[in-house]
């Protein structure tokens, strides 16, 4: 059972960049086609088992749709390691609404440059399995009847190694979905909009049927808080900044990108916590919307 949680979220991210090209091979000019799919949960189910033969579970919660799938030995040795180097040390990484206001805590450390490697990968038939699993939920969504039913507003897709106990989520937003199926974002924009979370869990060995998931409906703020944890460890984890960069800068940049993105107005102020160097800095919902991120 492997230990280290960047080196799960780093595989995480693999997954994620071959659903990518699997939404472009699909293309953004298929054929409009008249509604097939009045209830999107048996159609999922379904179409998975008949067509895949992939066993999941799925349940919707409220505007959330939860998809379930057990697998066994998810990873295996690499026999060409990915390299990178680590700069930065993220120690905390944690946000959450009090009241109206979002606090962001954070402890990152520049640290001496290390070269780390990859030396795990999932295996290609567990690789295969998600990906066909993307293209039943695109294709149930893309073609259901919505004068029957509401869509979705989140999807949660967990995947779990019911053999070692290693459990691999990913979280979206519809909108995002269809933006990057026809084109408005990119594949790398798309990234960092799904959070990921992958994570060692004891409590998944032997469950074939997610019993030990705590269902629930995801709301709009705490999908903007969870997706600006998620980008802060993208941003310094594999870093996209250069060791001279400015981290607050940064972090403040983030949030402010990630609420703009979503035009979410639901807040009052944005507190940032920097807990290395005792540094409190808080904006206010104008001075956040006035604010220009790079």
């Amino acid at each position: 059972m492997m230990k280290s949680r960047l080196f799960l979220t780093n595989l995480a991210r693999k997954g994620l960049n071959l659903f990518i090209i699997l939404i472009f091979l699909c293309g953004c000019s298929a054929p409009v086609v008249p509604p097939l799919y009045d209830d999107i949960v048996p159609a999922i189910t379904n179409i998975a088992l008949n067509d895949y033969k992939i066993e999941i579970k799925v349940r919707q919660v409220g505007s959330t749709l939860w998809i379930y799938m057990p697998v066994e030995n998810i990873f295996e040795k690499s026999d060409k390691p990915d390299k990178y180097t680590e700069k930065f040390e993220i120690l905390n990484n944690h946000n959450e609404f009090s009241g109206s206001t979002l606090k962001l805590e954070y402890q990152i450390k520049l640290k001496k440059e290390e070269e780390k490697s990859q030396e795990y990968k999932y295996k290609k038939d567990i690789l295969e399995k998600m990906n066909n699993l993307w293209m039943v939920l695109r294709r149930v969504l893309f073609s259901m009847d919505r004068s029957r039913q509401e869509e979705p507003r989140f999807f949660c897709i967990v995947t779990a190694d019911i053999k070692n106990g290693i459990e691999m989520r990913e979280t979206f937003y519809y909108l995002d979905l269809k933006k990057v199926s026809y084109g408005f974002i990119s594949w790398g924009e798309y990234q960092h909009r799904v959070i990921q979370n992958t994570a060692i869990a004891p409590e998944a060995i032997g469950d074939k049927k997610g019993k030990y998931l705590r269902y629930k409906n995801i709301t709009l703020d705490e999908f903007i808080s969870w997706q600006i944890e998620h980008r802060i460890r993208l941003k310094f984890q594999k870093p996209e900044v250069d060791k001279n960069a400015d981290i607050d800068k940064e972090i403040v940049d983030v949030a402010v990108a990630t609420v703009k993105i979503y035009n979410f107005r639901d807040f009052s102020s944005v507190e940032f916590n920097n807990q290395v160097t005792n540094k409190r800095v808080i904006l206010n919902k104008a001075a956040v919307w006035s604010r220009v991120s790079n």
